[in-house]
């Protein structure tokens, strides 16, 4: 059931790479509750993804764009109010990339070529969109911004190696710029924290099943799926929640804030089946 709760809203989403990514299903909802946007992605992603049937599907237009790049964004920026007749009402990131994940490189034996450049697309891209929006006056009054984050930040996961960092200074940079920008003209920066999901990037990693399955049975509510991370963003790209702000939400059931569940305690023969 759709609400209008983004009617007449104009929006930037990126990293839609197929229908498993978060980006995508908030582009789905986002086109059910009213908005218009459009979709950008890196160009070597999308010739890897399906971006164009979801462009057809929300009856949307793509601008590519290289998230690292100043230049590019601020074209990005530039056509994307221009396709949308205004200033920007709502941007999601959903940017992340990690070459030391990809090559299985523990993190005491990182490759520092590869971590500069996870900092730079999955991090630093996030202040770059920003400043380019803030030195356009891209963004419109009391507009929202919403990147995609993990509790890795905050807790030790090895497996997710240098990302943990990545996500920890993205999350700072959410913060600080959303100090400086709700001084200006009352945007909204937060950063969401969703449960381990099944997309393309999520099960490339090693061990991403039995951990999903476990972070599932740590949970009180489970996992939470990418289209109730779609629904979440919404509700923060919305007039709904206009006073929330400079905050890492967590959208994972409940389990950054359960030590230990008794399913848990029974798999591991710790209490009685």
């Amino acid at each position: 059931m759709a609400y209008n709760l983004l009617k007449g809203k104009r929006g930037i989403i990126t990293g839609a790479l197929d229908s498993n990514s978060i980006a995508w299903k908030v582009a789905e909802k986002a086109h059910e509750e009213g908005a218009t946007f459009v979709l950008t992605n890196a160009p070597i992603a999308m010739r890897m993804g399906e971006i164009n049937a979801l462009a057809e599907k929300t009856n949307s237009k793509i601008v590519p764009a290289d998230a690292t790049s100043v230049e590019e964004l601020t074209n990005l920026f530039t056509q994307s109010q221009e396709i949308l007749g205004g200033k920007i009402d709502f941007v999601l990131h959903s940017i992340g990339m990690s070459v030391n994940i990809r090559k299985k490189i523990a993190y005491p034996e990182l490759n520092y070529d590869y971590y500069a450049k996870g900092v730079d697309v999955s991090a630093m891209s996030l202040h770059k969109m920003l400043s380019v929006a803030y030195k356009m006056d891209a963004l419109n009054d009391h507009a929202s911004v919403v990147a995609l984050t993990y509790a890795a930040a905050q807790r030790t996961f090895p497996f997710y190696t240098e990302m943990a960092d990545i996500k920890a200074l993205l999350e700072s940079i959410a913060r600080s710029f959303g100090y400086h920008y709700g001084l200006r003209n009352k945007v909204r920066v937060n950063t969401v924290s969703q449960s381990p999901t099944k997309t393309t990037a999520g099960t490339g990693i090693k061990g991403f099943g039995d951990f999903f399955d476990y972070a599932d049975a740590i949970a009180p509510l489970g996992n939470a799926t990418a289209e109730d991370c779609a629904n979440y963003c919404v509700t923060l790209f919305s007039d709904l929640t206009k006073m929330v702000t400079m905050q890492n939400l967590f959208h994972d059931g409940g389990y950054s804030t359960t030590g230990v569940s008794d399913l848990i305690m029974k798999k591991a023969g710790i209490t009685e089946a």
